[in-house]
């Protein structure tokens, strides 16, 4: 997630290098064939392929739409994560508790019960993001020749460099740690062993029936949590859409500079006829303008690449948004979120040795 206001143009501009080049390529080449070949057959009539740059606009925009809108789902999930992860840790602080334990504790083992479940969750946290960062078979950007020199310029992915077990080992005993890795799916047998020792708690007495209950349901509304975060996760945005998307946006930039070529030469035919009617003309000025009348058409260039650029580069952007938990710069920040919810609820049971917030680079808050 980027932090300030806009991106710095130069950042984008180097993000999208290779595509500016390619459409400068695909913009020179008709040029050529149509001025300096005389091929001048070669244009296609600017009212088809008009209709065709409206109907790809409309596509983009909805593909854009449904991307901002998981995006926007995926940071609503992590939001409830953050507020029910208070929640829990005011009800382990203040439910389980000697009112009607069967075996009295002192403080300090209570503490520990509290620092344990605590923890967990914190181990649950970690669970959850690495595997929200695993890579599906359609999540691809990141392996993109552009997306990887931005990655490794501008911002750091912690999950890519910290292996998952080094992660959670801290948090969990070993016991849960080798019962955690040896399922599939680690976050569910993290609150699932969360539940078995609530359990064992009120067995003790140490939480009474409605206190259980009340914390039973909270691990329910994590378990919901967690089955929408991946809902994002595991169905990608329909590949009909984005395949024909790329397709449609592709053929327009292709034919993009054949249709309108004609129109810039027309322009250079109106201005020779304006020279025509200097005064002089044998100035230095008047040959220079007569000049670029008569190869005007080159200006096609620049402008085919720009519109190109921006079709491609909302396309683009589209594309990266759509996977919101995948790694990128745009996506949700459940990292920081993470490192932030571990602040919040271990200060609230007054534990210690708290890691400190991430230090972010360039601005992107992973």
């Amino acid at each position: 997630m980027y932090t300030k206001r806009i991106f710095p143009i130069k950042v984008v501009l180097k993000w999208t290098r290779r595509s500016i080049l390619t459409f400068l390529i695909l913009a020179t080449i008709p040029v050529i064939l149509f001025d300096v070949l005389g091929m001048k057959w070669l244009h296609v009539p600017w009212l088809p392929l008009g209709v065709l740059g409206t109907a790809v606009a409309f596509l983009i925009g909805f593909k854009n739409n449904a991307s901002y809108d998981r995006l926007w789902e995926g940071r609503k999930i992590w939001g409830g994560i953050v507020n029910m992860s208070r929640s829990w840790t005011i009800m382990v602080k203040d439910f389980i508790n000697n009112d009607h334990a069967k075996e009295t504790l002192s403080d300090n083992e209570l503490h520990q019960i509290h620092k344990e479940l605590v923890h967990r969750h914190v181990a649950w946290l970690t669970a959850l993001r690495y595997q929200m960062r695993m890579n599906k078979p359609w999540e691809q950007l990141m392996t993109d020749k552009s997306n990887t020199e931005f990655k490794d310029t501008y911002f750091l992915v912690c999950e890519d460099t910290i292996p998952i077990e080094e992660a959670i080992k801290p948090y969990i005993s070993r016991t849960e740690y080798e019962e955690v890795f040896a399922k599939g799916n680690k976050a569910s047998q993290l609150l699932g062993i969360q539940s078995r020792r609530l359990k064992e708690l009120m067995q003790k007495g140490l939480i009474e029936d409605f206190r259980h209950m009340e914390m039973a349901n909270m691990l329910v509304e994590f378990y919901t949590l967690q089955g929408q975060s991946e809902r994002i996760k595991n169905f990608p945005y329909p590949r009909q859409f984005a395949t024909l998307n790329y397709m449609f946006v592709w053929i327009f930039i292709i034919l993009l500079p054949f249709g309108i070529m004609a129109g810039f030469e027309t322009i250079g035919h109106d201005i020779i006829k304006d020279l025509a009617q200097h005064t002089s003309q044998t100035s230095w000025g008047h040959l220079l303008q007569e000049f670029i009348a008569r190869h005007f058409v080159w200006f096609s260039i620049p402008f085919s690449a720009l519109v190109a650029w921006v079709f491609h580069t909302m396309e683009k952007i589209g594309e990266n948004t759509e996977n919101p938990f995948e790694g990128g710069p745009n996506d949700v920040p459940i990292t920081d979120l993470s490192r932030g919810i571990e602040i919040d609820i271990r200060q609230l049971i007054d534990d210690t040795d708290i890691p400190q917030p991430y230090e972010w680079k360039n601005d992107i808050v992973m």
